[in-house]
């Protein structure tokens, strides 16, 4: 029997094929387009079990999880100014020559020119091979192959795995799967997990003003949108430009045109700055109101310095804002908004859904801290570094997840107190891939894809699983993981996890590496 998603799937493949030589950062936002028949394929079959060694998957369900695997390069209808009709086109002129165009610099990242893109021959293989065809990789012939390369002296002196089959849900191979380890920044695809379970992939963050009644005292409410901007190109995002606009407005239609202005970040409880301490740049005070991530320069994503009160510094810029359209004001003071407030206007962030794929391909910590106060304040716990892993913990496990082991102490794996097992990495990967649960398929779709986007555009040169394998890294010192998905060369989309450690720490490229031929050796062995 032929699925309709698989019917769809062949009808389009022409069109998908042309596309997906153009592969690029901004087509992973092309997941939503083919969201409808994902959300349709979620009551044809059925719902995966909780643990990947006993899931279940009906055929339709493998068709699903290549197309899920196939999303960061395929879209229904026209492109827009991004520029992929002109990536298209840069590809077919790069045949011949070694790797494809250079896109260019991305507006308001690290300025670095980047390197050209390589060639889509591979994801090409990928999409063109059959969906799931024929048996499913054996569990000797898996440990044939990762077991020599798991023994890499590279890899440290801590290694665990776990390779399973989303068509099947069935693990085909696990060393230590069981054993917690310090997972690193691979925390954040459990933190998208419980984020999007917790408050929904469509929600919302609102940044708002409100007027106290019967005086001028104008309140700057912070929601915790860890996207929100100050800068003149919002790029999609919430803008404190727009808040201004819409507040002056509201203003004068009240005929005022000078207010007192205070800020509130009474959402979020407890310590705001991470144990990793002030000194660190790879992320911000966690806070319910800051612009650009606190960030000094123009980046918006990696490492940056950060100013030390970020809500203070928004609020001033908001103030500034609020000066250049004619509303006079002071300099603010952080103050909490009364229920008797009256809204005057507000702005919200991108859907959840898109957080979280730019969370996971830039590996951004502010928004993996972010996202774990939000799913404290979805599930009713204290917005905080313990309420977000409480939390974290109580989505996961609504989901039946295998939590034996585990500790959240962040949202997004800076802290060494983090644990995971390799079994639970797999298994939140297979339940993002589940039809029953599409609301979690941004966790899937914002993975990196190797060669390609994010913490894994400049690995995989020159290996075979460039553009097949999507995986989160993680990184800290002697601490380096990967997990995600791959294709296989018959068409089965796997699940991985592969968590080191080593004490001395091992040599981080030497270590990079040698996890990206095992998750490239899944892409290529067949393994019968």
């Amino acid at each position: 029997m032929v699925v309709p998603e698989l019917k769809a799937w062949r009808a389009a493949r022409p069109h998908v094929v042309r596309v997906a030589r153009s592969v690029r950062p901004q087509l992973v936002r092309a997941v939503e387009a083919v969201k409808p028949p994902l959300v349709r394929a979620a009551g044809a079959v059925k719902p995966l079990v909780t643990r990947p060694s006993t899931v279940q998957f009906t055929a339709g369900s493998a068709t699903l999880g290549l197309v899920v695997a196939a999303t960061v390069v395929t879209a229904a209808g026209p492109w827009d100014s991004t520029g992929q009709r002109t990536a298209e086109r840069e590809w077919a002129a790069s045949q011949g020559r070694a790797g494809g165009a250079d896109h260019g610099h991305v507006s308001g990242t690290s300025g670095k020119a980047p390197a050209p893109a390589p060639s889509a021959a591979s994801v090409l293989t990928g999409l063109g091979g059959s969906v799931g065809a024929g048996p499913s990789p054996t569990e000797k012939a898996l440990a044939d192959v990762l077991g020599p390369l798991l023994d890499n002296a590279a890899l440290g002196t801590e290694r665990t795995a776990a390779v399973v089959d989303l068509a099947t849900g069935k693990r085909l191979y696990g060393k230590g799967a069981d054993d917690a380890l310090t997972p690193a920044s691979t925390t954040k695809i459990a933190t998208a997990v419980a984020a999007l379970t917790a408050a929904g992939a469509d929600h919302r963050i609102a940044t708002r003003t409100v007027l106290e009644p019967d005086s001028k005292k104008v309140v700057l409410v912070g929601g915790g949108d860890p996207t929100l901007t100050a800068r003149k190109d919002a790029q999609g995002n919430a803008s404190l430009r727009t808040l201004a606009d819409s507040t002056a407005r509201a203003l004068k239609d009240r005929k005022t045109d000078e207010v007192t202005l205070s800020y509130d970040t009474s959402l979020y409880e407890g310590p705001d700055v991470h144990p990793i301490g002030l000194d660190n740049t790879n992320v911000a005070r966690v806070t319910a109101l800051m612009a650009d991530e606190g960030r000094l320069d123009d980046t918006s994503s990696g490492t940056a310095k950060r100013t030390e009160e970020p809500a203070a510094d928004a609020a001033k810029k908001f103030a500034g804002l609020l000066e250049d359209r004619g509303i006079k004001t002071a300099d603010p003071v952080p103050a909490k908004a009364t229920d008797r407030a009256k809204a005057l206007a507000t702005v919200k962030s991108p859907p959840l859904s898109a957080l979280v794929e730019r969370m996971l391909t830039n590996s951004d910590n502010d928004i993996a801290e972010a996202l774990a106060r939000q799913t404290a304040v979805a599930a009713g716990e204290p917005a905080s570094f313990k309420g977000g892993g409480t939390a974290v913990r109580k989505q996961l496990k609504k989901l039946g997840l295998p939590l034996k082991g585990a500790e959240f102490a962040d949202g997004s794996g800076l802290d060494r107190a983090d644990k995971l097992t390799a079994d639970l990495l797999t298994a939140l990967l297979a339940k993002a891939a589940d039809p029953a649960h599409p609301e979690l398929r941004a966790a899937l779709t914002g993975l990196p894809v190797a060669g390609f986007t994010g913490t894994l555009s400049t690995r995989y040169a020159g290996q075979p699983g460039t553009g097949l394998v999507r995986a989160k890294t993680g990184t800290l010192t002697g601490v380096h993981t990967l997990a995600g998905t791959v294709v296989d060369t018959d068409g089965h989309l796997l699940a991985f996890a592969f968590l080191t450690a080593s004490d001395p720490p091992t040599e981080p490229t030497a270590t990079q590496k040698a996890l990206d031929a095992l998750a490239s050796t899944l892409a290529t062995c067949g393994c019968k």
